[in-house]
């Protein structure tokens, strides 16, 4: 990229993700901080690429596995105009392989969730997630709504379309579900309590005793274990 400016470089996609993983593993500390700030540094030196080019570091570095996936998500995410030329099946193709609790959770809150809210992919599409045989990607379905009610992110509220994803998985009992259940619903909370208390009340049978517990004290405490606060 050398002599280059940044609007007419093209990227190397293979070396430039060495070289990323080699900035990542050389840092004295590679908490999400640190690595937060290399990834700036690379979405700066990438600003003019072509989108398709900026997908495509993704996923190189999503396949090297040097790195945590949510660089390649917010390089993704922090380039403008890349993530909304995206279809869902591109989407989807960046989810695959994920197998831990926080690659999903970058994945729906970088891309399929604000994806999801800006229409980019269907209801259809988080509803066949929601009914996966892979424990990740109804955890994917379940956090996609996050983004539809965090206001920091964007979000304006949509109770209909999150309740109906958590419907879908009001049985499921594995723990990376349940546990994206009750962050589902206590994010929906801060912009619509009545059908959230609703909802807990209707399926209070349904629900794992977890999702119940900390909504609950989220309805009346603002957290979600008041105890542990305190």
């Amino acid at each position: 990229m050398a002599g280059k400016s940044p609007a007419s470089a093209r990227l190397d996609i293979d070396s430039l993700a060495v070289e990323i993983a080699g900035r990542v593993h050389a840092l004295p500390r590679q908490n999400v901080p640190s690595v937060r700030a290399v990834r700036r540094e690379y979405s700066k030196r990438i600003k003019g690429a072509e989108r398709r080019e900026v997908v495509e570091l993704a996923k190189e570095l999503y396949r090297q596995r040097q790195v945590h996936r949510f660089f390649g998500d917010e390089l993704i995410a922090y380039h403008e105009g890349t993530l909304k030329t995206l279809s869902p099946r591109a989407i989807e193709s960046l989810g695959k392989g994920m197998d831990s609790w926080d690659q999903v959770d970058c994945f729906g809150g970088y891309l399929s969730g604000p994806a999801w809210r800006e229409g980019l992919i269907g209801d259809e599409t988080i509803h066949k997630w929601a009914e996966s045989p892979d424990r990740w990607w109804r955890r994917a379905a379940l956090v996609s709504t996050v983004a539809l009610n965090t206001k920091t992110r964007g979000g304006t509220g949509d109770a209909k379309r999150t309740l109906a994803v958590c419907e879908r998985l009001i049985d499921d009992r594995d723990d990376m579900v349940v546990k994206a259940m009750s962050w589902a619903l206590r994010t929906l909370s801060a912009c619509d309590r009545r059908a959230v208390r609703t909802f807990v009340d209707e399926h209070r049978s349904d629900l794992a005793a977890r999702v119940v517990r900390e909504v609950e004290n989220k309805l009346r405490t603002g957290l979600k274990n008041p105890k542990k606060k305190a």
